[in-house]
């Protein structure tokens, strides 16, 4: 079972893996980083999309069938003109505030296979 540096460190042997991080939502803290940066500063780019994926986890709008399942979501994808930006949830026994993102280039990128393999991931990882 992979810790975070082994896991940070298999993310980025997708094809076209940018950049990758482990970030607590709760409080934008980056429990990890490897690769590059969308904004040039990892710190600053965990905090920024720990926004976003805060947004998405506390909303139950978004859970399936009225789950009570903490965060309700799985992941989010957010696309622009050269990258995606993949934000997968991990499931902990303790309270599940934690998530990978993977910036992914668009075109050397394969967004099918970097969500399979980042829920594969997420499933082994092991915190603490």
């Amino acid at each position: 079972m992979p810790g975070i540096d082994e896991c940070l460190l298999e993310v980025m042997q997708l094809p076209g893996a940018r950049g990758a991080s482990l970030v607590d939502w709760t409080s934008g803290l980056a429990l990890g980083t490897v690769g590059e940066s969308p904004g040039g500063d990892l710190e600053t780019a965990a905090a920024e999309v720990a926004e976003l994926a805060r947004l998405a986890a506390e909303q139950r709008a978004f859970a399936p069938d009225g789950s009570e399942e903490d965060p309700p979501v799985e992941d989010v994808i957010i696309s622009n003109r050269d990258s995606y930006h993949v934000l997968r949830f991990v499931r902990t026994s303790f309270d599940s505030s934690v998530f990978l993102h993977l910036w992914l280039a668009r075109v050397e990128g394969n967004l099918a296979l970097a969500r399979i393999r980042l829920g594969e991931m997420t499933g082994r990882l092991v915190l603490g």
